[in-house]
């Protein structure tokens, strides 16, 4: 599958557009501060978004199943990413960031037992000004760019 030209590579800073479940609330846990971090999972050969979310980067929010409008970023502050893991290993790392991650149970069903983990610490959470972007055909649920007005509509 071709990347599409603002698809940003390892080097460098990045902006990240990334979809929270909106029946997990996760939105409002991280504005509540019931929830610190987010976690994406790969069943694969390699850890998930490959190292291209750093410490420093900046993360927009959009809801899934809402109108693709874009209302908050923050800062990614940590990143801890897995070597690859045995299902159970696996289990034990959604366990160890339970409290910080406050999965609902078909999240954790989601996310518990893939062979990488990584979870994103996010802090500086702000609300902005809502913009719509362009989801072209991309169905991924985090879309790394240089710049976010590259995928703005």
């Amino acid at each position: 599958m071709a990347k599409a030209e603002w698809y940003e590579g390892k080097e460098g800073k990045a902006e990240h557009l990334v979809y929270l479940n909106s029946k997990a609330k996760e939105l409002e846990k991280l504005l509540s501060k019931e929830k610190t971090m987010i976690i994406r999972g790969a069943a694969g050969r390699k850890c998930p978004l490959g190292g291209r979310a750093k410490v420093g980067d900046e993360v927009y929010f959009v809801q899934t199943g809402g109108d693709l409008a874009v209302t908050h970023k923050a800062i990614i502050s940590t990143v801890i990413e897995s070597e690859k893991m045995t299902a159970e290993e696996s289990v034990e790392f959604v366990k160890k960031y339970e409290k910080e991650l406050n999965l609902s149970k078909e999240q954790h069903k989601r996310w518990a037992g893939k062979k990488f983990l990584a979870v994103y610490e996010i802090s500086n959470l702000e609300e902005i000004e809502p913009f719509k972007y362009n989801r072209e055909n991309n169905m991924d649920d985090w879309i790394i760019t240089d710049d976010i007005n590259k995928i703005r509509a």
